[in-house]
């Protein structure tokens, strides 16, 4: 089995295909999220905090942490971001960005062995982000698109990925430390973006063996009731070999969806989890699991 091991300064986070499925918070993003945005760039990070103590709560395995803030210093920011939210957390980070100085700059900083977000399959990212992921010994997460852009055919994306892997390789970084996103298109555009997801998704595990991961909400944009769409996406693609997907811990419909099929693929041990979650608290002066107390009759001879 491929595990990837990602880690702050005191805990370690395994995604792999025989592990409970990895949720990474997305919340610490000020992308579409003007406030948010702005208090950022402002040097306020009262709203990072409690998204970090939120989602923490809320059961996400790690966190995603982006400062791309249009005109702002992004490096700084990230790079304060990060040390800010490894002073209040123990869980892991993945580093979010689409400028290497952004990134660089948040390794610079991080306490562990973080997950970089990511690499493309582009010539010129290759060159530029595997080197930095090889220098700080993390993880990357490699996206499934070129210079040719994003193919709307699995097989193709499938073949952009290996391209990514392999020369993974080349700098050193072990298969088990990259973690590929085979892209989720949105259903309500194309209408085999789910079916093309897993036939994707089984291919990366059977025949790449690779952890996979992606921004599970893309596949419900601009139709309602996303979230119980998300849900059924999600249940589907772990089905299918999913290992973590960056997603927005504080929605209970696509947690119950993750906790459900680790009960069902055997992740959840003896079920603990999902009972401790779901079980209804006894009733007063009764005792656990909802069994009566047995009165206890005098023995009669």
């Amino acid at each position: 089995m491929t595990h990837t091991t990602i880690s702050s300064a005191t805990k370690e986070v395994t995604i792999g295909f025989d592990q409970p499925f990895c949720v990474i918070g997305e919340r610490i993003n000020p992308t579409g999220r003007k406030l948010l945005a702005k208090e950022m760039a402002a040097g306020d990070y009262t709203r990072v905090k409690s998204d970090t103590f939120a989602q923490v709560e809320a059961r996400a395995a790690m966190l995603d942490v982006n400062a791309g803030i249009p005109l702002a210093n992004e490096p700084q920011i990230l790079a304060e971001t990060i040390q800010l939210v490894q002073s209040i957390t123990e869980v892991p980070l993945s580093i979010d960005s689409s400028i290497v100085d952004a990134l660089e700059a948040g390794l610079s900083v991080y306490q562990g062995k973080a997950l970089v977000n990511s690499v493309t399959g582009e010539e010129e990212r290759l060159e530029t982000v595997l080197p930095l992921v090889k220098k700080h010994g993390a993880a990357v997460v490699a996206i499934s698109n070129d210079e040719t852009g994003i193919s709307e055919n699995p097989d193709i994306r499938f073949e952009v990925a290996r391209k990514i892997v392999e020369r993974a390789q080349d700098h050193g970084i072990k298969v088990a430390d990259v973690v590929v996103d085979p892209l989720i298109m949105p259903v309500g555009a194309i209408r085999l973006a789910g079916a093309s997801a897993f036939h994707l998704i089984r291919r990366l595990r059977e025949e790449l063996s690779v952890n996979t991961t992606c921004g599970a909400s893309n596949v419900s944009f601009g139709l309602p009731n996303r979230h119980g769409l998300n849900a059924a996406f999600l249940s589907m693609a772990i089905g299918a070999g999913l290992t973590s997907a960056i997603m927005n811990p504080l929605r209970s419909e696509e947690m119950t969806a993750v906790w459900g099929a680790d009960v069902m693929l055997g992740h959840d041990l003896e079920c603990r989890h999902w009972i401790k979650r779901f079980r209804e608290p006894a009733a007063d002066g009764s005792t656990g699991g909802g069994r009566r107390r047995r009165e206890r009759r005098p023995h009669r001879a």
